[in-house]
Parts: C-alpha cells; sequence; structure tokens
C-alpha cells in the first residue's frame, strides 16, 4: 500500500509524475497554496480506460490483464469531481493528493465484477506479451504494474466517498 507520503516510483509514469510536480516548485516558493492531484482510474463511460473497455466487456469479449493479480486504483467520477471541489476550497490540503477510492482492487477481481455489471461473462486473459507487443512500456506500466494506493491525504481530512465500493461504482457508472 503507497499513499502521498511514499518515495516516487520507477518507470516512466513516475518520472512524468515527478515532473509535473516539480513544475509548481515555483508558485510554492512563492508562497501560493499547491494541490497536486494524483488520480488512479476514474470510472466513467464517457472517457477514459472504461469507455474503452466497456464496448469489449459488453460483446462478452472482457476478462483479465496478465494474471489479474495486479492491483488498480480506481476512483468512481462523482467521488473524484467531488475530492476536487474539496482540494479547491479547503486549505486544509495542499501537496500531493491520491484521488483513488480507498478500496483499490487486482484486476481480475475489477474485470470480473466489470464483466457481471454489463451482464456479460469476462473469461478471457489478455497475455501479458500481448499487452506488451501492443503497447510496449506504456502498457506494461500502465495495465501490468501493481500500485495499491491509499487516499491517506483524504481520509485524514475525513472526506466522505460516495461509491468507495467497485460494484455499486461500476453501477453508477454503467447504469446511472
Amino acid at each position: 500500500m503507497v499513499d502521498e507520503r511514499s518515495g516516487p516510483g520507477r518507470g516512466f509514469l513516475a518520472k512524468l509524475c515527478q515532473e509535473w510536480e516539480a513544475a509548481t516548485e515555483s508558485a510554492k516558493a512563492a508562497g501560493v497554496r499547491v494541490v497536486n492531484l494524483r488520480f488512479g482510474i476514474v470510472l466513467s463511460p464517457k472517457g477514459g480506460a472504461l469507455k474503452k473497455m466497456l464496448p469489449i466487456y459488453r460483446a462478452g469479449l472482457g476478462g483479465k490483464i496478465g494474471n489479474g493479480r495486479q492491483f488498480w486504483s480506481w476512483v468512481a467520477l462523482p467521488d473524484a469531481i467531488a475530492a476536487i471541489e474539496a482540494a479547491l476550497t479547503s486549505r486544509a490540503f495542499s501537496g500531493p493528493i491520491n484521488i483513488v477510492s480507498p478500496n483499490p482492487v487486482r484486476n481480475g477481481d475489477f474485470s470480473e465484477l466489470l464483466g457481471q455489471v454489463a451482464g456479460r461473462p469476462a473469461w478471457f486473459t489478455v497475455p501479458d506479451f500481448a499487452v506488451k507487443l501492443a503497447m510496449g512500456e506504456m502498457g506494461k506500466e500502465a495495465l501490468l504494474a501493481s500500485l495499491r494506493v491509499y487516499p491517506e491525504r483524504l481520509a485524514e481530512q475525513k472526506f466522505q466517498f460516495q461509491f468507495p465500493e467497485l460494484r455499486a461504482a461500476l453501477i453508477r457508472a454503467i447504469r446511472p
């Protein structure tokens, strides 16, 4: 489990995050309150990963990626919006904020639940080599790496998630 106080990761995405956050140092030095929002997979059928996954799952072709044991940190869109609003309006927030559900899940569990909510089985497996072949290092980092992220800063401020559990978040996203 990692939170906002954990050390930096390795790889392209971790380096990109470090560079984005480093770019805010001059504002901090000038006395500006800076909040660095770090998002997990935001569940919305209108964009991002879920929009790309839904047609596959609705066709009955969904399933786990790789061995399915890697953790995926996710957040329901309404919770992401509420966390952004809290970060904008509360001076208690500064620095990095993980905008993820407090309940990350393994990819295999995510896939199974998405199949159930979509009303289709999720029997297939996308093998590691296919992800690496199709997406290279980015696929390896974004889909196969395991990062169990916890929103410690939100928890400290008693942020209330509307959808802390994946099943309810997927139902809200897919069948609003």
